[in-house]
C-alpha cells in the first residue's frame, strides 16, 4: 500500500473479479492396437479422418479397437488415443542379410513407425549429379560412328518394350549409372520424345565379326539391349538419329535439379497400400543439405536429417553414413510386421497404453473407453481400478465381450452372459457399462462388423451437460448402426438395469436408443446415476482448480468470504440450468476454527441436491361418472 506523509490522493484497487470457469468436457481416451503411428504417446486427434492419417486404416485385426475410437468421434471432436506396444516392427531399407540388420549398412531409412504398412513405403533421393544426364546424344548411333566395323546393325524395334543398338568403344555407356525405374528420354527431334521408366540395361562386347569377346584388344564395339516398362510409340523417320536421356525416376516431382552438393529425397507409397494409388508421393524434400548447420532463407534448418525428424510422417534417418555416400538411390523399405492382433494383445501391453492417462496431472479427460471387449473382464477391471478410481474424475465406459453378445440364436444366453460379465467387474460409480455390440459398416473395407458401443456411449455422454443424462429417445440415439447384436425385450432390460447394465435397445419409429443411466456402483444412492457422478466429478474439479487460487492467502474472514462469493454464483448458475436443486458453501469460521487455521488448513463445505433423471413414468387414467366433479376424487388416488 501506498504511503504518504503530506495531504495526497492514495489510490488502490482490489481485485473482485474471479470467478470459477464455466464446466467444460476434457477429451475421451482409449489405448489399443492400430496399424501405424507412435507407440507408448497419447495423441490428440479431433476426427475419424485425422484418426486414419495417424494411427491407420482398420484391419481384421483391429477393427474393435479402431470403430470404438471413430463412433466416438462421430459424437465429439477430441479424443486421446495410445497406440499399445504389440510386438510390430519397423519395416526398415537395411541389408537383410546382415546378421546385426541394425547396422543399416545399405539402407539410409527406416519406416518412421512399426508396422506392416511401412512396407508399402519407398524412399529415393538424388544429388545434383545424378539428376538427369545424357546416354546417346542425336546421332551417337549411327553406323558411321563405329569405325572398322562393317558387321554393325542397328536393331531399333518400334512399339515395343525393348531397344538394341550399338556404340562404338569411345561412347560407351556405364550401365551401372543406370537404375531400374529411372526415366529414360527416348526419341530425337524428329519424332518427338517419350519419357518412359527402365526395366533393365545390359552391356554385350562385340569383336568385328559381331560375336562376343571378353578380350579388350579385340572389342569393336558394345551391344545395348534397353529394356523398358511399357512400350514406346515412335514413328520410323530418321532412324539413325536416335537420343537417349537418363534421368532419375522422381525428377518430375521437382522440375530442376538441386544446388550442387545438396539432394532432393521423394517418399513414395509404393504399392498403393498407404494413398490408394501406387506410386504417389506421400512426401517430397526439396533441395536439402548434409551440412548440420545449413539454413533456408527463412533461418529454418536445412539439414536433411533435421527436417526429416521434425517433418515426417513415414520415415526417419536412419544411416547417416550410407546417404551421404549416395548420389543416386532407391530404397524399398521392407521386413516390418504388424505384430499381434487386439484379441491376441494381452493386459500388459494394453495396461501399458492405460497408463499413459492414470495422471490427471498431466493429461485432463473425462471418458477412458475400454474398446474392444474382453472375456476375462481383466481389461476392463484394470481401466475401472487404475484409471478411473485413481483420478476420480472420469468415467470408465465397459462394453461385454463379443463371445457374450454375438450369437443369432441364443437370445437367453445373451443377457446370461452379459449378466455374468458386470459381476465379474468391481463395483464403482466411476464406470458405466452397455448392454453389448451393434453391426456396423466398414467402409474401409467394404463390409460390415460388430464393434462394441462403448465409444457410442460416451460419445452420448458427451453431447450433455454433465448433470444430465444421456439416455432416452431424446438424447441416446445410437449413431452408425445396422442392428444390434443383443437387443433386450422389456423383461430382460428389467433384469440389465437391476444388474446396473444399461440397456441399449432397438424400437421400431425410434431407432437404437441407449435405455439407462446407472454407473457400476451396486448400490442404491444419488451416485448409482451417471449424471449425478459427472456433476460431482464436474464440480468438484472446478472447484478444486479454484481453490488453488487460494493457497499461501491468509485464513481469515476476507478469504473466507472471498471464497464462499466466487464459488456461490458457479452452482447457482447450474442450479438456474436445473443440474442442482439446491446447494449450500459454508467457509466461515464454523469449520475454520481456530485449530485448524493454526495448522494452516483452510476447509469449506459444500452441500449439493442434485438433480435425478426420471427412470419410471405412472400415468393413471381415471374414468368416471358425468356427475362427478373432478375435486372429490383427485386428492383420494
Amino acid at each position: 500500500m501506498a504511503f504518504s506523509v503530506s495531504p495526497s490522493v492514495i489510490v488502490r484497487e482490489v481485485d473482485a473479479s474471479a470467478a470459477v470457469p464455466a464446466i467444460a468436457t476434457p477429451p475421451a481416451a482409449i489405448a489399443g492396437v492400430f496399424r501405424w503411428g507412435p507407440v507408448g504417446e497419447a495423441i490428440l486427434v479431433s476426427s475419424e479422418n485425422e484418426l486414419v492419417s495417424r494411427f491407420g486404416e482398420p484391419t481384421n485385426d483391429n477393427y474393435e479397437t479402431f470403430f470404438v475410437a471413430a463412433d466416438y468421434l462421430s459424437y465429439a471432436n477430441a479424443l486421446y488415443v495410445a497406440r499399445v506396444d504389440n510386438g510390430a516392427v519397423a519395416a526398415s531399407a537395411s541389408d537383410t542379410s546382415n546378421a546385426n540388420t541394425q547396422l543399416h549398412t545399405f539402407g539410409g531409412f527406416d519406416a518412421l513407425y512399426p508396422g506392416a504398412l511401412g512396407n508399402s513405403i519407398d524412399v529415393s533421393y538424388c544429388k545434383s549429379d545424378d539428376f538427369s544426364d545424357v546416354l546417346i546424344d542425336v546421332g551417337d548411333i549411327t553406323a558411321s560412328k563405329i569405325t572398322g566395323n562393317t558387321q554393325i546393325s542397328q536393331t531399333i524395334s518400334f512399339n515395343s518394350s525393348s531397344v538394341t543398338f550399338e556404340v562404338a568403344p569411345a561412347e560407351r555407356i556405364t550401365v551401372a549409372d543406370v537404375n531400374v525405374g529411372d526415366l529414360i528420354r527416348i526419341g530425337n527431334d524428329s519424332v518427338g520424345y517419350q519419357e518412359i521408366p527402365v526395366s533393365s540395361l545390359s552391356e554385350t562386347a562385340l569383336d568385328s565379326a559381331g560375336d562376343e569377346t571378353a578380350n579388350n584388344a579385340l572389342i569393336s564395339s558394345y551391344e545395348y539391349v534397353l529394356t523398358l516398362s511399357n512400350n514406346y510409340l515412335l514413328a520410323e523417320t530418321d532412324l539413325n538419329k536416335l537420343s537417349l536421356e537418363r534421368k532419375w525416376k522422381h525428377a518430375g516431382l521437382f522440375g530442376v535439379a538441386p544446388q550442387s552438393g545438396n539432394y532432393h529425397i521423394a517418399v513414395i507409397d509404393g504399392d498403393g497400400s498407404v494413398a490408394g494409388e501406387a506410386g504417389v508421393a506421400l512426401e517430397i524434400y526439396t533441395d536439402v543439405s548434409t551440412t548440420s548447420t545449413a539454413k533456408t532463407s527463412d533461418g529454418s534448418t536445412n539439414y536433411y536429417k533435421d527436417v526429416i525428424d521434425q517433418r515426417s510422417d513415414w520415415v526417419k534417418v536412419a544411416n547417416t553414413a550410407h546417404f551421404e555416400a549416395q548420389t543416386l538411390a532407391y530404397e524399398d523399405l521392407a521386413n516390418g510386421t504388424d505384430g499381434t492382433s487386439e484379441s491376441a494383445t494381452g493386459l500388459g501391453a494394453l495396461a501399458g497404453g492405460y497408463d499413459l492417462f492414470a495422471n490427471d496431472n498431466e493429461i485432463d479427460v473425462s471418458f477412458v473407453l475400454q474398446g474392444k471387449g474382453d472375456n476375462s473382464g481383466n481389461v476392463a477391471n484394470y481401466i475401472i481400478s487404475n484409471i478411473a478410481e485413481s483420478r476420480k474424475d472420469c468415467i470408465a465406459f465397459i462394453s461385454p465381450s463379443k463371445e457374450a453378445v454375438v450369437d443369432e440364436n441364443k437370445t437367453n444366453a445373451k443377457l446370461t452372459n452379459v449378466i455374468a460379465y458386470r459381476n465379474a467387474l468391481q463395483n464403482s460409480s466411476y464406470f458405466f457399462m452397455d448392454s453389448g455390440y451393434k453391426y456396423r459398416y466398414d467402409k474401409y473395407n467394404d463390409t460390415y462388423r460388430y464393434v462394441p458401443l462403448n465409444g457410442d456411449m460416451a460419445g452420448l455422454a458427451s453431447r450433455v451437460e454433465p448433470y444430465e443424462s444421456p439416455a432416452g429417445f431424446r438424447k441416446g440415439v445410437i449413431k452408425n448402426v445396422v442392428k444390434l447384436a443383443f437387443n433386450p425385450s422389456k423383461a430382460q432390460r428389467d433384469q440389465l438395469y437391476s444388474s446396473d447394465v444399461n440397456p441399449v435397445m432397438s424400437q421400431v419409429g425410434q431407432g437404437v436408443v441407449l435405455f439407462g443411466d446407472k454407473t457400476g456402483l451396486g448400490l442404491p444412492t444419488a451416485f448409482s446415476s451417471i449424471n449425478v457422478r459427472r456433476l460431482f466429478i464436474a464440480v468438484e474439479k472446478v472447484i478444486a482448480n479454484t481453490a488453488q487460487t487460494f493457497l499461501f492467502e491468509l485464513n481469515d474472514e476476507f478469504s473466507q468470504t472471498q471464497f464462499k462469493n466466487i464459488v456461490e454464483p458457479f452452482l447457482r448458475d447450474i442450479q438456474g440450468r436445473r443440474g442442482i436443486i439446491d446447494f449450500r458453501v459454508v467457509s466461515d469460521s464454523t469449520v475454520n476454527t481456530p485449530a485448524i487455521v493454526d495448522q494452516g488448513k483452510f476447509r469449506a463445505n459444500i452441500f449439493i441436491k442434485p438433480a435425478r433423471s426420471i427412470n419410471v413414468i405412472e400415468l393413471t387414467f381415471v374414468a368416471t361418472r358425468s356427475g362427478i366433479e373432478f375435486e372429490e376424487i383427485v386428492g383420494s388416488l
